[in-house]
Formats: C-alpha cells, sequence, structure tokens
C-alpha cells in the first residue's frame, strides 16, 4: 500500500509541474469586468485580510459546547455571530422561526433471543480529548424524525438497505415484513434505508457504520487516528427530505405565527416506522446472533464474523420515545447594501447548528464564511462598498432537515425570485482537493475563480491540483474531458446542504464548495467531532479554511461587482447532452438486463443448465423494456445549444455600450429559473427544477433529468415518454429564453 501511494503521489507531482508551466499567465481578463485591475486588486486586499489565527480563534469559540437547534450554546453562538457582523459594518437581523424538532427522552435496544444484550447507546470518554466528557448539553445518539415506537421482531439483515438489496432479498425469497432491519451507513443517505424498510413491511430499523466503511479498516481510529472508533456513532435526520425540507409541520409555507400547521401524525415526512442509530460495538452481538444463509457477495463488512442475512434467530426489542417539543431557531442575516446595483442580491451562506460539538460540520465552514465576511466588510468601510448587495446568513436546524434555510426562502420567495442573482453555500471543511457543484450556468466563472486561487500545500492553482489529480486518478471519461474540455466539469446538485431550497425551489443559480480527499471524516455527526479532533485531522493550521474563504471571497466580489454578469450557456448545454446520453445508456442496460435474465430464466424452466448460486439468488422474470422517444429532448437539446452558443458569443465579443446592463443582468441571473416547472416533480412537488433534484432513493445523490430518468430507473416505462415531453418543454423554454437574451446585444 505505502508503494503504491508513493507511486500515485509521484504521478501527482510530475503532473502538477505540467500544470503549473500551463497555469502561468492564466488570469488575464475576468469575465463581465472591463478593467480587471481594480477588481483583482480589492481581492487581494481581501485576501491579505484573512487570517488562520483568527479563524482558530473562533472555531475554538463556537464548537466549546454543543450547539445543536435549540440549545443554549447555540443561541449565544447566534448572538455572537451577529455581533461580529455589525462591528464589521452590516445591517443584522435574527430571523426566528417556530419549527417542530423531537428529541429522544428514553431509548431502549436489547437482543432478547437466542442469548441476550443490550444495546449501551453511549460513547466512550476519551482523556485525551476533554471535550467528549460534556454530557449536560450533548444530544445522544438519535435519529431526528423517527417516530415514536415499541416494536419485537425477528432481526433481518439487508446490507445498505438500497433499492438493489431488497431485490437480493427477494431473490433469496427473505421477506421483512414484520421484521426488524439491520443496514449499514453508506451508498445513500440514512433517511432512504427506514425508508425503504417500511414499504418493504419492516417494523423497525437499526443503521450502524461497519468498520470496513467508516472505521478500524480505514486506519487509526480516534483518539489515535481521525477514524470511527467502536463507539462512535453517526447521528443524524431521516426526514423523507426527497418529498420536502424544512419544517415537516408547514411543508412549502415558513413555519411563522399565523401558518396553518399539519398535526404530528399528518406529517408526510416523519418516518414511518422507528429507526435508531448505533455503533459498530452495539452492532457486533446483534449480527453474530442472525443465522440463516450467508450474505452475497460484497455484504459482508469488517466485524469478526461470518455475515448472515437472517431473518432470526436473533429477536430484537426496539423501544423509542421522544419529546416531540416545538422550538424556536435563529438565523443570523447580515446584509450589506450595494452601491449601484442594490435589489440584485448575492446570497452567501453555511449553517451553525452541529449535532454535537460541530467544529468540523458546520464550524470549519462558517469561519470562512466570517473571515470572508469581515474582509468585504473592511472593503465598504474603505470605500469600496460591492456594487450588488451582498447577504450573509448563518443558517440555524440544517442538520435536523434544511430547516432556517428553508423557511427563510419559503417566507422570502417573492422577493428572492425578483432580486436573488446567486446563492453560494458552504458547509464542513477538510483540506486537499476543491470541490464545486452547481449550476452549469456559472461552471466558466467557477473555473475562472478556481485558476486565481493558489492550493495551500502544492503551490499551484485549484484548478490544475485538481485536473493533475482527475489526470492521475480520474476513469478513462474524465482523463479524455481533460484532453477535450477546456473547462473543469463541476458536479450537479443533488441535496444535503442550505443550496437545496434555494437552487431546486426556487430555480436561483447556486454552488456549493468545499475541500476534502486527504482528510477523513471519521468524525462525523458524532460525539467526537470537537475541535481537539479537528485541529489534529482534518484542517491543522486552518490553511484550508483560510484557502476556502480566498475561493469563495473571490466569488462574491466577482459576483457583486461584475458589470455584466458571470452566466455563460455552453457548459450547461454540454452537460445537458450528457445527461441525455446516460438516459439513453440507461434504458439501453435495462433493455440488455432484462433480455439476458429473460433468457436464462426461459433456459432454466426447460431443464437446461443455470447455476442459481446462494451468491447470486434465484432469477425472476423482468418486465420487456421498450424503445422510447427522446426526439423532443434531443430537438430541445439542439436548440439550447444553438442559443447558447450565440449569447455566449454575443457575451464575450458584442458591443454592449449601448445595451441596458441592468435588463441583460436581470435577464441573465433569471435563466436558472427558466429551467424549474410551477408543477414540480412527480409526487413531490416542492422540487421544481427540472435538471437537478435529490432522488427519491437516493436522497443527498443527485439525478439529473429526474422526471426521466426516476422513471426508467422504477421501471414506470408507461411514464417516460410522457415525462420525456414535459421535461423537452421546459428546455425549449429555457432556450427562447437565451435568444430573448441574445436580442437585447445589438
Amino acid at each position: 500500500m505505502h508503494e503504491l501511494k508513493t507511486a500515485v503521489f509521484g504521478l501527482l507531482v510530475a503532473a502538477m509541474a505540467v500544470a503549473e508551466a500551463a497555469d502561468e499567465g492564466a488570469i488575464k481578463n475576468l469575465t463581465g469586468f472591463v478593467d480587471a485591475n481594480r477588481q483583482l486588486a480589492l481581492e487581494t486586499s481581501l485576501v491579505e485580510s484573512l487570517s488562520a489565527t483568527e479563524l482558530d480563534a473562533w472555531s475554538k469559540r463556537l464548537s466549546a459546547h454543543a450547539h445543536h437547534a435549540g440549545s443554549p450554546y447555540g443561541r449565544e453562538n447566534v448572538r455572537f455571530i451577529a455581533e461580529l457582523f455589525r462591528s464589521w459594518g452590516y445591517d443584522v437581523v435574527i430571523e426566528a422561526f417556530d419549527i417542530l424538532l423531537p428529541v429522544p427522552k428514553e431509548r431502549e435496544l436489547v437482543l432478547e433471543g437466542p442469548r441476550g444484550y443490550r444495546a449501551t447507546l453511549i460513547e466512550d470518554v476519551l482523556e485525551e480529548d476533554a471535550s467528549s466528557a460534556e454530557r449536560d448539553e450533548v444530544l445522544p445518539p438519535y435519529n431526528a424524525f423517527s417516530k415514536d415506537g415499541n416494536v419485537r421482531g425477528e432481526l433481518v439483515f439487508v446490507n445498505y438497505g438500497i433499492p438493489e438489496d431488497y431485490e437480493m432479498l427477494e431473490r433469496y425469497g427473505i421477506d421483512v415484513t414484520g421484521k426488524i432491519v439491520i443496514a449499514k451507513y453508506g451508498k445513500s443517505w440514512r433517511g432512504i434505508k427506514p425508508k425503504l424498510a417500511a414499504e418493504h413491511g419492516a417494523i423497525g430499523a437499526i443503521i450502524y457504520s461497519d468498520p470496513a466503511d467508516d472505521g478500524y479498516i480505514q486506519g487509526d481510529v480516534y483518539p489515535d487516528g481521525p477514524f470511527k472508533n467502536d463507539s462512535g456513532v453517526q447521528r443524524g435526520s431521516v426526514m423523507d427530505m426527497p418529498l420536502y425540507p424544512g419544517d415537516v409541520l408547514t411543508p412549502g409555507e415558513p413555519a411563522i405565527k399565523g401558518t396553518r400547521r399539519l398535526k404530528v401524525t399528518a406529517a408526510p415526512t416523519i418516518s414511518k416506522i422507528p429507526v435508531l442509530p448505533i455503533s459498530y460495538r452495539d452492532a457486533l452481538p446483534l449480527l453474530k446472533a442472525l443465522g440463516g444463509e450467508v450474505v452475497p457477495a460484497g455484504w459482508s463488512g469488517a466485524l469478526p464474523i461470518t455475515y448472515h442475512i437472517g431473518p432470526g434467530p436473533a429477536r430484537v426489542k426496539l423501544r423509542l420515545v421522544f419529546d416531540w417539543q416545538r422550538i424556536t431557531i435563529e438565523n443570523v442575516i447580515a446584509r450589506l447594501e450595494g452601491a449601484i446595483y442594490p435589489d440584485e442580491w448575492v446570497i452567501r451562506g453555511n449553517h451553525h447548528d452541529g449535532w454535537n460539538h460541530g467544529a468540523s460540520d458546520p464550524v470549519s465552514g462558517l469561519v470562512a464564511l466570517l473571515g470572508e465576511a469581515k474582509g468585504v466588510g473592511m472593503l465598504a468601510a474603505e470605500g469600496a462598498r460591492p456594487a450588488r448587495t451582498v447577504i450573509y446568513a448563518a443558517w440555524d436546524a440544517e442538520e435536523p432537515g434544511l430547516i432556517g434555510s428553508t423557511e427563510w426562502v419559503e417566507k422570502y420567495r417573492r422577493e428572492l425570485d425578483d432580486k436573488a442573482v446567486t446563492y453560494l453555500n458552504t458547509d464542513g471543511n477538510g483540506r486537499g482537493f476543491v470541490f464545486i457543484g452547481g449550476s452549469h450556468t456559472l461552471e466558466g466563472f467557477f473555473n475562472e475563480v478556481m485558476a486565481s486561487v493558489t492550493d495551500p500545500q502544492t503551490m499551484v492553482s485549484l484548478a490544475e491540483r485538481r485536473r493533475a489529480m482527475l489526470s492521475v486518478t480520474g476513469d478513462e471519461k474524465q482523463r479524455k474531458e481533460l484532453e477535450n474540455r477546456e473547462d473543469l466539469r463541476i458536479a450537479p446538485l443533488g441535496s444535503g446542504s442550505d443550496y437545496t431550497p434555494f437552487l431546486q425551489h426556487l430555480g436561483i443559480a447556486s454552488a456549493n464548495f468545499g475541500f476534502g480527499g486527504e482528510s477523513s471524516h471519521g468524525s462525523y455527526h458524532t460525539l467526537y467531532d470537537t475541535y481537539q479532533h479537528y485541529t489534529r485531522f482534518r484542517d491543522p493550521g486552518f490553511a484550508y479554511a483560510v484557502t476556502l474563504a480566498e475561493l469563495t471571497g473571490r466569488t462574491t466580489l466577482r459576483m457583486a461587482n461584475a458589470r455584466v454578469l458571470p452566466f455563460r450557456f455552453g457548459g450547461l448545454a454540454d452537460s445537458l447532452e450528457l445527461y441525455l446520453t446516460e438516459l439513453e445508456a440507461l434504458a439501453q442496460t435495462q433493455r440488455d438486463e432484462a433480455k439476458r435474465n429473460n433468457r436464462l430464466l426461459e433456459e432454466n424452466s426447460y431443464g437446461l443448465a443455470l447455476d442459481a448460486t446462494k451468491s447470486l439468488g434465484a432469477p425472476k422474470a423482468l418486465p420487456k423494456v421498450p424503445f422510447f422517444n427522446f426526439a423532443p429532448l434531443k430537438n430541445a437539446l439542439a436548440e439550447i445549444e444553438e442559443s447558447a452558443t450565440a449569447l455566449d458569443k454575443a457575451l464575450d465579443g458584442g458591443n454592449l455600450d449601448d445595451v441596458d446592463l441592468t435588463v441583460l443582468n436581470r435577464h441573465l441571473y433569471q435563466s436558472e429559473r427558466k429551467l424549474t416547472s410551477s408543477e414540480g416533480l412527480p409526487g413531490r412537488d416542492w422540487y421544481r427544477h427540472q435538471v437537478y433534484a435529490p432522488g427519491f432513493y437516493t436522497g443527498y445523490g443527485v439525478k439529473t433529468l429526474p422526471r426521466v430518468r426516476e422513471a426508467i430507473e422504477a421501471k414506470l416505462y408507461d411514464e417516460v415518454d410522457h415525462q420525456i415531453a414535459v421535461t423537452a418543454g421546459v428546455l425549449e423554454g429555457f432556450a427562447e429564453h437565451l435568444e430573448a437574451t441574445r436580442a437585447l446585444i445589438p
């Protein structure tokens, strides 16, 4: 392993040497600026104002105690953050919402047979980390928005508890109806696991982190190393956010006085069965007691047992009682009015609530936001107020379900629809390679900013370090793109942080920024997400916190000051072409699998050789996959490509002196709205974006062109052509908007 890492590092260094030479002088002009020199001077001043020592001090202060939504220290942090913003010249309001947030009163998990074991459900106090001794305000391990329950049943191991796992169980003839399932964390967002379990008839769910994915197989465990020790438990929400995020009782409306609320029993996003997260120490006796078939290939973890599926003979009791309390949450909203375009808003956010101490999630991103905001405020105080209004937001209750940001967006939806130019998000941060996901209408702009920022470890630009990494570790398609595509492709966004209401509900062009790849996330949502853990293993010296502040600070300032907003559309057209190609490949893959499966089944029915081994299970007949009419999507995409090419050319080379820039810029930032539909997605109308959405059965993971993709994946073949037509109609409307924008330029 050491030799492999050394070889990869050597290749990476060589690739960066080439990249550094190519990057020299890369930034000569800035998109949207006539004279880049003044803007670059402002950015230099902002960068010089950033202090790792200051970010370190803020991190230590903000993560000193547990600060989950509604907690006493969370309220202290709100006042501390608000006062910082005021001291930097911002107009500050603390925006409150009244939400439902259950916290556990009683938790019990007992293995009742064939031998007894009572789960401890606690995390160890470590001498090496004094913060782990704090108990008064710390939330115990639990899953928010699990329902109450007192259930008994046989145990069934369901691997990661994702759709293909239940397909495999069906092939084994195993039904989880009336059973309690135990699933590994990973492969999907945690809320999908009890959702699928309930749909298959289970009466309870248990989730644990297997050391193969998150523990001693990865490396030394905390406190000796960064990885999850055997008592660590990942907390987290299991709210059914693919339906809608935010307060579960006020879907689509702000949780304020006068809003009609659902009854708790009628809230569709509360889990249908009780669910509890546990450590792999507590999981071991349960899994060891399982009998039945040995698990199929790929299902085993790293615990010192032979993994069996069950059901039984292990029988467990799961009892959960929650306090379904209404609490007040508080967003800090800091506003710096624009000098020229006060009614065009650049919004920058990071949440402030954590599951416990939250040094990594969210404080590592929050301190970067604070450093950036201080620098922007300093420039304004010196006479360089941004042209557009800049709004900084520290959101509350992100962890239980993106609640603070969603309620704010729902409250101000009309004003945001009118004025919001973009939303820029950060969350937890690490070190290593830059990650940007977001709207492809801003892909070229983000590439330009990445090329402006130097990586603190390698001293080449962030763009070139990422390019070098992909040239070494990327797959064949990624390496080919490096040769043939000028810009690095940014990732499409699913869900999992506060960009969701802005992008997928209102259609505001958005992005999420962070660093990772060279730091473990083993403390995620555990008792050990502490200042001690973070400063030892995540980002010692806060070098990448400073770099994140520089990256997002340059992004915010350029977006706020650009004469012409840096929206360009060729990158989106290219990505849409990729997504359409993926849809066609998905349909063909399902077609081939159905043919192969049904042929084998037919051969077996005639007594021919088919070894339905235990590792494969027994096949079943699959529905025939028809050929779909993708022509409407292809025609719409052709219109977008033509319109995007013409508009980008006009923006980059046209004469804009006689153009009403207020009208042009409004057309540019309103473009993302044209990718939404007021009717939303099938079965979940809160999600309106027709290009990006969290998957109905992935949660965080993105589904692009979601209407069509999910209809094919769910084998709803009779609906596919209709969903193609609806999506194509939205894309045609987007192309018309690009044409109208092009017509504004002589």
